[in-house]
C-alpha cells in the first residue's frame, strides 16, 4: 500500500480475468478514489465499466477486517448472547458473540491482505471472542459457513460457528470501547426475538437457523 495516500488519490484498477460464463455480467473497476483511509476503515468511490462497455459511477464501498460469530450452546442446550448498543440503527439489540479477525498490522480492513499482512487464525479468534464477551469456553466447534457480510457494499467476509456445551470459566474481559451484559436465553426465546426484532443482526439471525439446522441433525 502506498505512503501518505490522501482522499484525492486515484489509481487506475487493473482489470482482473473474468470468467467465460460470467463474461456477460461481470463488471469492471476503472478508477478508485479513497474517501476515509484510516486505521478504522478503507471507504472508496469507484467507477465501473459495464458489460456492455458503458461507464458509470460513483459506486460507494468500504473494506472492513474479516469477523466471527459464534452460536455457543451452553451444557444445557441454552443459547449465550450477548446485548449491546448498535449505533447504525440507534438502539441496544440482542446477538451471538462476534468480533474481528485480528490482522498483525492493527488495521480493521482488509485492504494490503494480499501483500503478507498476517491474519488470526479463524477458530483461535472464535475462542477468544467468546471467552472475552461471555467468560465461556468449549471445546467442541462446528464451522457453518464463511459468507460476505456485505456483498454489495463491503469486501469482508464473516466466519460463523457453532460451539456446543459451553461452560463458563471467568468473568468477560472486555476492550475499552465494548459495554455489554451476556445473558442466557432459550432456544424458543430467540425465535421471539427474531420475529419481534429484537434480534436484528442479519448475519446471526442466518446464522442462528444454520445452527438450529445443525442440531437438528447432530440430535437424529
Amino acid at each position: 500500500m502506498e505512503e501518505n495516500k490522501t482522499a484525492e488519490d486515484r489509481r487506475t484498477v487493473p482489470v482482473s480475468s473474468i470468467s467465460p460464463e460470467n463474461a456477460e455480467l461481470e463488471w469492471t473497476e476503472v478508477s478508485r478514489e479513497h474517501l476515509v483511509e484510516d486505521e478504522w476503515i478503507d471507504f472508496r468511490k469507484s467507477v465501473y465499466r459495464f458489460p456492455d462497455g458503458s461507464v458509470f459511477g460513483p459506486y460507494y464501498s468500504y473494506s472492513r477486517k474479516d469477523y466471527v460469530v459464534i452460536v455457543p450452546v451452553d451444557e444445557k442446550g441454552r443459547l449465550i448472547c450477548v446485548r449491546q448498543f448498535r449505533q447504525g440503527i440507534g438502539r441496544v439489540t440482542v446477538e451471538f458473540p462476534a468480533g474481528g479477525i485480528e490482522r498483525s498490522d492493527g488495521k480493521e480492513y482488509r485492504a494490503g491482505e494480499n501483500t503478507g499482512t498476517a491474519t488470526e487464525d479463524t477458530l483461535e479468534a472464535a475462542k477468544r471472542e467468546l471467552i472475552e464477551e461471555t467468560g465461556y469456553t468449549s471445546d467442541e466447534w462446528i464451522p457453518l459457513i464463511t459468507i460476505p457480510s456485505n456483498a454489495t457494499m463491503a469486501d469482508n467476509y464473516a466466519h460463523v460457528l457453532l460451539a456446543q456445551n459451553c461452560r463458563r470459566i471467568c468473568g468477560q474481559a472486555l476492550d475499552d470501547t465494548e459495554f455489554l451484559e451476556a445473558e442466557i436465553y432459550e432456544k424458543r426465546e430467540i425465535e421471539a426475538m427474531i420475529k419481534d426484532g429484537s434480534f436484528a443482526q442479519a448475519v446471526h439471525v442466518m446464522a442462528w437457523y444454520m445452527a438450529k439446522e445443525k442440531l437438528r441433525k447432530v440430535s437424529l
